[in-house]
């Protein structure tokens, strides 16, 4: 169950079922699915010539050429493809459609035909990011896809069918035909859960793979149970790298990092086309530093260099004042840039100190302490003030039904402090998105405070003494499946059930994912292989930021911000905008 190498199995054999020289049409959704699993140089050794957008009609007409057109089955791709077949720029035409191509657009297609360029029409089902070899993600955010419409159990159309033609897509590839499981107090993962198994049905032939011991299994989720993960500090480097700098289609932008050079303004991070991250992208900053020193200090041995090496920003200096190593390291400089930069806000933004607080609120209950540490470090001038919301928040939905909580006060250090009437709004939101009310099981309850000890992560000087104590509910819900002991009561099937451990599990979380939960399925992976393959999708993937940007968005189009919020009936006033500052 390797996504990667599902998507590029399908690209492989779409250009090689093409000879000779090619242009490459894809739409504005198929451009990211093939820029994450595919260089610009591996396009080229495909004959590719030329890549370009369908709906761009500037294009210079060269009959000559052969032209494969990937785009997904939408109206205006298909409107596009339309468009393109009546005024054909290349001499012959390969068509290929990322889902189900309904049989009116065939026909359309055929009708639009004129000059007869069509020679093929094909669905390949790559209809998904997929970042990890374990994770996939619709790209579904606001304002494209937003979730909801009235309120939080009612999908909005549109994203309801991209998350369906994703899921069904990610299926197809992977050649499963799972049974299915939803979280019982999730309105939309029943209804997604019905309409998959409503369309597997519907699509019979599609469907009919090879039957295995055990069937596959379909779990759907949602974010709304585990609020606390995507507003945690993570602490290993794929998910800081987005935490602090966002992660988008494989690109990270450091065009604003201080002093970056020209040629590392935005880099790529690939598992596939980059063996340095692939190999360090779940370790922790410590660990990476460790990773990344020893490559440096192996270079400074083969050349004779005395310099002294003991901090990231040491390493910076190095590589800017040895060139050569610049040459012969070739992605080890990137990493060296995203590190120092990782370290830079590390230290400017105080995230050590916020960390271990947000720590503390995830695993522990001692209110007096996190209080005092919480208005401490909202009155702190370097804590940005989206940090302080969220600790805020992360405060409230711990002692959200504590009789003596403490979050009218809060909120008003917050706003004594600066932060903006928007970002204080977030805190409400937030825990009328996904306080207690909304969640299944006990998200602070002591079962799910497995080990409450500090994990001291080593390495190099500056990137010491981080807490990673909380561990999102996705493991132990996983792990309960594995053994065959998630409760039906809570995770009803659909249509049918098995008492069968499974051993192929796709797991999908309506409301996005996170990168420290893609790691913990990593690490099951690891744990259980060979017997059992896990794969994780969502929505989207979160850092703090879009997640809170995601629940304003969504109570704003609920009505949900229209409600004063009070620590137990939900604070204030302050509800007034959908926008964080």
């Amino acid at each position: 169950m390797d996504l990667v190498r599902s998507v590029q199995n399908y690209f492989a054999k779409m250009v090689s079922e093409v000879s000779g020289m090619k242009v490459l049409l894809l739409d504005a959704e198929t451009t990211p699915i093939i820029s994450i699993v595919m260089t610009q140089s591996q396009l080229l050794a495909k004959e590719i010539y030329l890549i370009d957008k369908v709906e761009n009609r500037q294009r210079e007409k060269m009959r000559h050429l052969k032209c494969l057109c990937f785009v997904r089955p939408s109206p205006e791709s298909i409107q596009a493809v339309v468009e393109e077949l009546r005024e054909p720029a290349y001499g012959e035409y390969y068509l290929y459609f990322s889902n189900t191509l309904k049989k009116s657009s065939v026909e359309r297609l055929a009708e639009v035909d004129e000059q007869e360029v069509v020679r093929e029409v094909q669905e390949f089902f790559a209809d998904f990011h997929a970042v990890n070899s374990d994770l996939f993600l619709l790209n579904m955010s606001a304002p494209s896809y937003p979730l909801y419409v009235e309120n939080l159990s009612t999908w909005d159309t549109r994203s309801f069918a991209r998350a369906t033609e994703g899921l069904l897509s990610v299926l197809l590839a992977l050649k499963k035909k799972p049974i299915i499981r939803y979280q019982r107090n999730s309105a939309v993962a029943k209804k997604l859960a019905s309409e998959v198994m409503y369309n597997m049905q519907q699509e019979g032939p599609l469907f009919e793979f090879r039957r295995t011991d055990t069937p596959p299994v379909l779990l759907i989720l949602d974010r709304k149970n585990d609020p606390v993960t995507p507003l945690l500090i993570p602490w290993t480097y794929q998910a800081m790298v987005h935490e602090l700098m966002g992660i988008v289609n494989g690109r990270v932008d450091l065009s604003t990092v201080p002093d970056v050079r020209s040629e590392l303004k935005e880099v790529v991070l690939s598992t596939d086309q980059d063996e340095f991250y692939k190999n360090t992208m779940f370790l922790n900053m410590g660990d990476l530093g460790a990773q990344i020193k020893d490559y440096v200090t192996d270079f400074q041995a083969k050349h004779k260099s005395s310099m002294q090496i003991d901090s990231i920003a040491d390493m910076k200096r190095f590589v800017e004042q040895y060139p050569d190593f610049r040459k012969l390291s070739g992605n080890v400089t990137k990493h060296v840039t995203l590190v120092g930069e990782l370290s830079r806000l590390v230290d400017k933004q105080s995230l050590l100190e916020v960390s271990e607080l947000e720590q503390n609120l995830a695993v522990a209950d001692n209110h007096n302490q996190d209080l005092k540490s919480l208005l401490k470090l909202i009155e702190k001038p370097s804590v940005p003030e989206i940090r302080k919301a969220i600790m805020a928040a992360l405060y409230a939905l711990r002692y959200e039904k504590s009789p003596t909580n403490s979050i009218p006060t809060i909120l008003e250090a917050l706003s004594k402090n600066g932060v903006s009437d928007r970002t204080v709004s977030a805190v409400s939101w937030i825990v009328q998105y996904a306080g207690v009310d909304q969640r299944q099981e006990g998200l602070f309850s002591s079962e799910n405070v497995v080990n409450r000890a500090k994990t001291i992560i080593k390495g190099l000087k500056g990137v010491e003494n981080v807490y990673t104590q909380h561990q999102p509910v996705l493991v132990s819900t996983i792990e309960a499946l594995i053994k065959g002991k998630l409760k039906d009561a809570s995770y009803p099937f659909i249509d049918s059930s098995t008492r069968d451990r499974p051993q192929d599990i796709i797991v999908f979380i309506i409301g996005g994912v996170t990168y420290a939960e893609a790691r913990e399925i990593t690490k099951l992976n690891a744990a259980h292989s060979p017997s059992v393959r896990i794969v994780l999708g969502g929505t989207t993937v979160h850092n703090s930021s879009s997640f809170v940007r995601e629940v304003i968005e969504s109570m704003a189009r609920t009505g949900g911000g229209g409600k004063d919020f009070n620590p137990r009936s939900p604070p204030s006033s302050r509800l007034k905008s959908n926008t964080l500052q």
